[in-house]
């Protein structure tokens, strides 16, 4: 893991903040669960399910990515349990902002039950 200039270096797309972007403005409107200065993890506003989110608004590059995925997977087992998820990668409402939701297995939104 390298510092900031080094990430923004392996974008797919541009670095730069949308100001109309939701996920670039990041409110704090759900729960968090985690954060640093490369990405952020909170329920979904939407769905209630854990979405890790990229701050740099953009794709970052395969092995980002999967650092970013492991964040995640933590903050899953966390509220699923080993197993009790997955991951859904599918950026529907803000496609040029790279981040994935963590869904309960057998589901699609909120909490298992």
């Amino acid at each position: 893991m390298g510092s900031g200039s080094e990430i923004a270096s392996e974008l797919v797309s541009s670095p730069a903040a949308e100001e109309d972007c939701l996920l670039c403005n990041a409110e704090r409107l759900t729960t968090w669960h985690f954060e640093d200065d490369e990405c952020w993890v909170a329920d979904c506003m939407v769905c209630s399910t854990p979405m890790i989110v990229w701050r740099t608004h953009g794709l970052p590059q395969a092995e980002v990515e999967q650092t970013l995925l492991a964040r995640l997977e933590r903050v899953a087992e966390d509220r699923y349990g080993s197993g009790g998820y997955w991951i859904d990668p599918t950026r529907r409402r803000i496609p040029d902002h790279w981040h994935a939701h963590a869904r309960p297995q057998g589901g699609f939104f909120g909490r298992p039950t």
